[in-house]
């Protein structure tokens, strides 16, 4: 095997591998010698058929196996003697006839095509200074709570008329796809609080005035990002009949209510409320102390980007854009650019998320950061109770997919590590209204 380097950028590297037909044929003897005792072929005793026979018999699909592993072998042995930091999966390009190979005219000739880590120096987080958004909680938002928290236990009586917005329906369903029922479809006795969002978008809304005894046919989309891909962004079609409709009784605010909810008095109610707006403030605050820790990275460093990972990023990124606009019946014009202005703008985000990865991969590597299996587990659980009834198929899907347990790995790590750097930095808090502190940092302008 011989290996030699025909391209050296910064982070790019380029290698031509050369098997010699005569090596191969050696290695596909081997295998032969190593399997004749093994095989039994009419006319033969047990393990006496001739290596000759037998290279007739399986020498080409076993030339096959022989050339797969002979790339592997080579790619592998390329990065390793170089010793590379690849920063994907390095591509392999065949030279040449691969049939030819494969019946022994030819030499194996292919490429190893290797984008690489970047060398970059991170920065002193303990110098980073950042900002924290906060807000104070005040008495109305105590009460508003509290009206949620009385309309999220308040009773419900049989309705005679059509179903509305916050009615319950008692539902038998059944979802499909071209006609064909799909696992974790189908559901009876079904109560659904129309504008809960407890169902899929679009379903919910297909049973507003809808009747006790009606049958409907509701049409939906499953979200792209749905956790089966066998069903993401795909139409279905889901057959309900409507059993009862329910309309909710006002429930009173006061002791009683306290009470119903396992407290002793309507003050005890308001404490345990204003804790737990506490908590969502917390919640809302700490995202925005992400995003500003984030865009300090981000500014901190500069480095070049891997051409491959940036374009990864950017295909996947500009895949959803592509979809939303379909979605909204829209175009790039729409948004007032043209298309090339647009993808400009998305290859930026691109090129910043791939920047920000690679920063907090290695601030979290350099410092020991790491995720452990049940911390993944707790998070798989909580992706699980958003599919109401397909609990099982969820963790299904998980247990069998190692891509989609690494989708739900990275955001944990990368919380993880932001949460490290903001003990270290310097942070300044900022008081702003409610509106302003749950407002989503991802629509403000990056910094």
């Amino acid at each position: 095997m011989q290996i030699a380097e025909t391209l050296s950028q910064d982070l790019h590297k380029q290698f031509t591998v050369t098997v010699a037909a005569s090596e191969l044929e050696g290695r596909v003897n081997a295998r032969l010698e190593e399997m004749k005792p093994r095989v039994n072929l009419k006319g033969f005793r047990p393990g006496k058929a001739p290596v000759s026979f037998l290279k007739k018999q399986f020498g080409k699909s076993i030339m096959g196996e022989v050339v797969e592993a002979a790339v592997n072998e080579g790619s592998q042995k390329a990065i390793a003697d170089n010793k590379l930091k690849p920063a994907l999966q390095p591509r392999v390009e065949p030279v040449g006839s691969v049939e030819d190979v494969v019946d022994g005219k030819s030499d194996l000739t292919f490429k190893v095509i290797v984008d690489l880590m970047p060398e970059f120096e991170t920065t002193d987080v303990a110098k980073l200074t950042v900002e924290r958004l906060t807000a104070d909680i005040a008495d109305g938002d105590v009460d508003e709570a509290l009206d949620r928290l009385a309309k999220n236990v308040r009773n419900y009586t049989t309705k005679d008329g059509a179903a509305a917005k916050d009615d319950v329906v008692v539902i038998d369903y059944e979802g499909s796809i071209d006609g064909t029922p799909f696992a974790g479809g189908k559901g009876e006795d079904f109560s659904l609080t129309l504008g809960s969002g407890t169902f899929i978008p679009g379903f919910e809304d297909g049973l507003i005035g809808a009747k006790a005894g009606d049958n409907r046919d509701v049409k939906v989309t499953f979200p792209t990002e749905y956790h089966a891909p066998e069903m993401a962004g795909k139409n279905a079609v889901f057959a309900v009949t409507v059993k009862e409709v329910k309309q909710a009784e006002d429930t009173k605010i006061d002791d009683e209510l306290a009470k119903k909810l396992g407290l002793d008095d309507l003050a005890t109610l308001k404490t345990r409320v204003r804790e737990q707006l506490a908590d969502d403030y917390k919640s809302a605050s700490r995202l925005h102390l992400k995003r500003r820790v984030l865009d300090a990275l981000d500014n901190a460093h500069s480095f070049p980007l891997p051409p491959a990972m940036v374009e990864h990023e950017f295909t996947n990124i500009w895949a959803q854009v592509e979809e939303e606009l379909k979605r909204e019946g829209k175009t790039a014009a729409d948004e007032g650019k043209t298309e090339d202005e647009l993808k400009a703008e998305y290859r930026k985000i691109a090129e910043r998320r791939v920047r920000l990865g690679l920063v907090l991969g290695k601030l979290g590597e350099q410092n020991g950061i790491t995720i452990a299996n049940d911390e993944v587990q707790r998070a798989i659980m909580a992706r699980a109770r958003q599919f109401p009834g397909q609990e099982h198929q969820v963790f299904q899907f998980y247990a069998q997919n190692q891509q989609a347990q690494a989708e739900i790995r990275a955001p944990l790590f990368e919380d993880k590590v932001v949460d490290f750097i903001a003990e270290l930095a310097t942070v300044t808090d900022k008081k702003v209204d409610k509106d302003t502190l749950f407002a989503d940092p991802e629509d403000e302008p990056v910094k």
